[in-house]
């Protein structure tokens, strides 16, 4: 493997049903337990991308809706046509 810039860079063979052996490092690093990934086709490149799935939760309590609480949807309500007009 040539690394350039971080990236590594193989030369792999193609066998005659179009398959191509992924590197493991990349494969245990990358592609999750279901081992799907999506192939972007474009003109003389593919990309593989491994699929994940996301983790919902680094969101949550990230947004700040402006109340402290949103025991009083009244209030969230009230505030948030405020901040709108």
């Amino acid at each position: 493997m040539v690394k350039i810039m971080n990236v590594g860079v193989e030369v792999r063979k193609v066998d005659s049903q179009g398959r191509v052996i992924l590197p493991s490092e990349w494969r245990r690093s990358e592609v999750g337990e279901d081992g799907e990934v999506y192939i972007v086709c474009r003109r003389g490149y593919l990309k593989i991308i491994p699929k994940r799935r996301p983790n919902l939760t680094e969101y949550f309590d990230s947004i700040d809706l402006g109340v402290e609480a949103l025991g009083d949807w009244d209030e969230f309500e009230r505030k948030l046509r405020e901040e709108s007009t």
